[in-house]
């Protein structure tokens, strides 16, 4: 059997970030940041203005699906970092889609350690409230990415993802998956499902959230997926 350890940890999908480090830049103001970690398609930070005071504070990083971009999945979740202040990182791919997708892990995780890094540099994370969220290939990528990394990502939110790609398996994130019965360009009977029964066989704890839909983002599942990453809002 070949020694999965002769691989570099990077191939692999493991980040070799973990939340906790003091900062050691000035907090960011409130509004929309490019990190600088690429001249293209560079890494975005939101920073609500209701953002709790002192911190250490939650942080959602959500994947775009193919040929999509931060400004494509941007408006499913402003609300929700408004209304629940938490931070929200939208990487992007360097290519049309994510890297694990075309051929393996590779530059987008590395640009993936370098964001978290930065946004690490400026604000103290709850290591309880780190959150991958992604859709359709990026869903897949959130899925892969945090359950080999769930020792950094505390919960996985996963929308209409097609797969899982996953060398080795750390630490025990909360899952989230969700999926429209209707999906014709990802079948829930092919992707969900046997995913939802993989992973709670290997002792996850896992929601699952079946919706009346085609391969789409619908607003009430994130809203579902938001109150399971930071609890439910209080009622007015």
């Amino acid at each position: 059997m070949f020694d999965m350890s002769l691989l570099g940890e990077s191939l692999l999908g493991r980040l070799s970030f973990r939340p906790g480090a003091a900062p050691d830049q000035p907090a960011l103001p409130a509004g929309r940041h490019d990190l600088g970690i690429a001249d293209e398609r560079d890494a975005v930070l939101i920073v609500p203005d209701s953002l709790p005071t002192g911190g250490p504070f939650a942080l959602l990083v959500m994947f775009h699906g193919a040929g999509g971009s931060a400004d494509k999945v941007l408006p499913f979740l402003m609300d929700h970092a408004r209304q629940r202040g938490f931070l929200l990182l939208l990487p992007q791919s360097q290519f049309p889609t994510w890297d694990l997708v075309i051929g393996g892990n590779g530059p987008d995780l590395e640009r993936l350690e370098l964001a978290l890094g930065k946004v690490a540099s400026r604000f103290p994370l709850d290591p309880t409230r780190l959150g991958f969220a992604g859709f359709s290939d990026g869903g897949s990528y959130a899925l892969s990415a945090g359950m080999t990394n769930g020792d950094v990502a505390s919960h996985v939110m996963v929308f209409s993802a097609g797969f899982m790609s996953v060398f080795q398996q750390n630490g025990a994130p909360r899952i989230f998956i969700s999926h429209g019965l209707e999906d014709e360009q990802l079948p829930i009977e092919t992707s969900a499902r046997p995913h939802v029964a993989k992973l709670k066989a290997a002792g996850y704890d896992v929601t699952a959230v079946e919706f009346k839909g085609p391969h789409r983002i619908e607003p009430a599942v994130v809203t579902l997926a938001m109150d399971f990453f930071m609890g439910p809002l209080a009622q007015p």
